[in-house]
């Protein structure tokens, strides 16, 4: 069965950085993008970052590229996000979803075929 897990999300005071976590089961996760997505209240829900089965098609939204890395940890089962700079307008939820078919990034996040059930990123000023 085809899991995802986001953790890692805490407050943190603005500035700061953080390491966030996508620990994935019932797949190969070098065989299948990797995005990640935030919704804050009463926002919908964005794209940040996605990273292609190739790890040569990474893609990074305009509000936090040059201050954001996304890597897989195959060791692990794990894709991470790790954002530095962190700003107020970050604070979110976070999730991470999986493209089975292998598509390369950037990906439409309706064709994402599994999601994991969020972490919570607070920036406070």
């Amino acid at each position: 069965e085809v899991q995802l897990q986001a953790s890692g999300g805490r407050l943190v005071q603005a500035g700061g950085s953080l390491r966030l976590a996508c620990v994935t089961a019932g797949f190969v996760i070098d065989n299948h993008a990797i995005g990640w997505f935030r919704q804050a209240p009463g926002k919908e829900r964005e794209g940040v970052s996605c990273i292609s089965v190739s790890d040569g098609s990474r893609w990074y939204s305009d509000s936090v590229k040059d201050r954001s890395t996304i890597t897989r940890d195959t060791a692990k089962n794990t894709a991470w996000l790790e954002m530095n700079s962190l700003k107020p307008e970050d604070t979110a939820t976070y999730y991470c979803a999986a493209d089975l078919l292998g598509r390369v990034c950037p990906i439409r996040q309706a064709e994402y075929d599994y999601w994991g059930q969020g972490t919570r990123v607070t920036v406070s000023s």
